[in-house]
C-alpha cells in the first residue's frame, strides 16, 4: 500500500466502529486524521451513538500510530460545525487531501405512526444523506483552493445497491440514502475531475459495529424469520470486521488508486451476487 505520509484525512463517525478503523488505518499510512463524531444518541436510532469518551480514544489510537489527531463533536447536519472542522484541520496542518464521509445511522422504528414514521424518516435521511452532502460542501472547495488535489470516499452500502423489502420508515430511509449517496458520488467526481480530486462510494455488507451488533438488531432478524436469508453473504462469513473496510478505503485513497474515480466499490463477500 502506497504511503499517506503528509497527508490529512477528514473522517466523519470516527468515534468507533468503521470510522475509527479507518482513522487508525490512515494514520498507521502516515495521514494526519481530523476525527468527527457527534457524541450523543438520536431519538429514532435504537442503538447507542460514540461517547465523547470513545473519540478521545479514537485520537489516542491515533496518536500511537505516531500521527496527529483533532477530535471535534459535530453534528454532519450542521454545516458549520463541519466547515470549521476543515478551517481547523487546514490551520493546525496546513492542508487537507483526503475525505471519508462515513457518519451513518439506521433505525427500525417509525412503523406505528405516521408520526413517528416521519421523524424516523427525517432523522436517518438527515444524517446518512444530508450529512454526506454536507461533509462534501465543508472540505471540497478548501480542497480546490489548496491545489493538491485528494481523495474522497463516500462510505454506502450494499443496501444502495440491492433491494431491500421493509415498510419501515427508518430503514426505507436508509436504504433511499444509501442509494442517494451513489448519485452525489457521480456529480462530485465529474466536478471535482479537473482538480485532480478523485470520488468515488464503497459498498460494505454487514459489517460488526453497534449498528447490527445490538440486541434491537437481533430481534429484528429472529422477527424476520427465512426471509433474514435475504441477508446472508455468499461467503462463508457472517460480518465483516470494520477493518476489512478500512483495507478497501485505505487503497480508494492512496496513489495505488490514482486514476480510480467515479466508481462504486462492494466489499460484500459475494452479498450482491445473491
Amino acid at each position: 500500500m502506497s504511503s499517506l505520509e503528509g497527508r490529512v484525512a477528514y473522517i466523519t463517525g470516527a468515534g468507533r466502529g468503521q470510522g475509527r478503523s479507518h482513522a487508525v488505518r490512515l494514520a498507521s499510512l502516515g495521514a494526519d486524521i481530523v476525527a468527527i463524531d457527534v457524541c450523543r444518541d438520536f431519538d429514532t436510532v435504537p442503538y447507542p451513538m460514540a461517547s465523547p469518551e470513545d473519540l478521545q480514544e479514537t485520537c489516542e489510537l491515533i496518536e500511537k500510530e505516531g500521527r496527529s489527531a483533532i477530535g471535534v463533536e459535530a453534528d454532519v447536519r450542521d454545516l458549520a460545525a463541519l466547515r470549521k472542522a476543515a478551517d481547523a484541520a487546514v490551520e493546525r496542518f496546513g492542508r487537507l487531501d483526503i475525505v471519508i464521509a462515513n457518519a451513518g445511522v439506521t433505525s427500525w422504528w417509525g412503523d406505528h405512526s405516521d408520526e413517528t414514521a416521519a421523524q424516523a424518516w427525517d432523522e436517518v435521511l438527515g444524517i446518512d444523506l444530508t450529512g454526506t452532502w454536507n461533509t462534501l460542501r465543508a472540505t471540497t472547495n478548501t480542497m480546490i483552493r489548496l491545489g493538491h488535489g485528494g481523495a474522497v470516499v463516500l462510505v454506502s452500502s450494499t443496501a444502495g445497491l440491492k433491494g431491500f423489502a421493509s415498510g419501515v420508515a427508518g430503514y426505507d430511509a436508509y436504504a433511499a440514502a444509501k442509494a442517494g449517496v451513489i448519485g452525489m458520488m457521480r456529480g462530485y467526481a465529474l466536478n471535482l475531475a479537473p482538480h485532480n480530486i478523485r470520488v468515488n462510494t464503497i459498498h460494505p455488507t454487514a459489517v460488526d459495529t453497534m449498528m447490527v451488533s445490538n440486541p434491537e438488531f437481533a430481534k429484528l432478524m429472529e422477527a424476520m424469520g427465512g426471509a433474514a436469508e435475504l441477508y446472508q453473504n455468499a461467503m462463508n462469513v457472517d460480518l465483516l470486521q470494520p477493518a476489512d473496510v478500512s483495507d478497501a478505503v485505505a487503497w480508494l485513497v492512496s496513489d495505488d488508486a490514482r486514476y480510480i474515480t467515479g466508481i462504486h466499490l462492494p466489499v460484500d463477500a459475494g452479498f450482491m451476487i445473491r
